[in-house]
Parts: structure tokens; C-alpha cells; sequence
């Protein structure tokens, strides 16, 4: 077998929907008994620092389904719309509670998204 290289790796991924990355991701961490979670790194306080420093503006936001509402149809229009997930894949995060629709995308983006599925019928908090 070839061995390939990291482009076309890379050229690969991008072919594939979330859904198939997680359960990609999934399976590499159970073969290599290994695991993708970000190292989370321990913030130590400094003695006399001002607590103002610590409060930043926030500038990242997730976008977040609570419910459909009555026009589930719209929402998954909606949510096709804003994602690049096929017809299954946006479904399935319709149907599921509290789920996320965009993660970590500006203030500016993530209003636009809420006001686009609330537009849809669909309950929408923005964090």
C-alpha cells in the first residue's frame, strides 16, 4: 500500500462530513489508545495581579439548538444552510437536544445564525 502523504491526508479530510471525522477520530483513538482531547493547560494566579486582567472581552461564540419548534423542516433547511452537513447528518442534529450548530465563530456570525433559525421556527441560545 502507498503510503500517503500529509496534502493528500489533508484533501481527504476535507471530503469528509463532521459526522464521518468524529466517528474517523473515534476509531484512530481506540486503534493507537490514544486521545484527540486538547491538553488543558493550569492557569496559576500571580499574587497581586489585578482580577481585571483575567476578564476578557469575549470574541468566540457557539451557537446552540434547543428545540426546533413546530417547523422542523425549516430548521433543517436552516441548519443545512449554515453548516456544510448533508440531509442525515443535519437531521440527526435537529433531533438531538441542545445541540451545537456552530462553535467558536464571531459575535457577528453567530447572531446572523440565530436570527436565521429563529426565523425557522427554532429555539436558539447563542453562548
Amino acid at each position: 500500500m502507498a503510503k500517503l502523504t500529509q496534502d493528500e491526508l489533508l484533501a481527504q479530510f476535507e471530503e469528509m462530513t463532521l459526522i464521518e471525522l468524529s466517528e474517523f477520530v473515534s476509531a484512530f483513538e481506540e486503534k493507537f489508545d490514544v486521545t484527540a482531547a486538547a491538553p488543558v493547560a493550569i492557569a496559576a494566579g500571580v499574587p497581586g495581579a489585578p482580577a481585571a486582567e483575567a476578564v476578557e472581552e469575549k470574541d468566540e461564540f457557539d451557537v446552540i439548538l434547543e428545540g426546533a419548534g413546530d417547523k422542523k423542516i425549516q430548521v433543517i433547511k436552516e441548519v443545512r444552510a449554515l453548516t456544510s452537513l448533508g440531509l442525515k447528518e443535519a437531521k440527526d442534529l435537529v433531533d438531538t437536544a441542545n445541540a451545537v450548530v456552530l462553535e467558536k465563530v464571531a459575535k457577528d456570525v453567530a447572531e446572523k445564525a440565530k436570527a436565521a433559525l429563529e426565523g425557522a421556527g427554532a429555539k436558539v441560545v447563542v453562548k
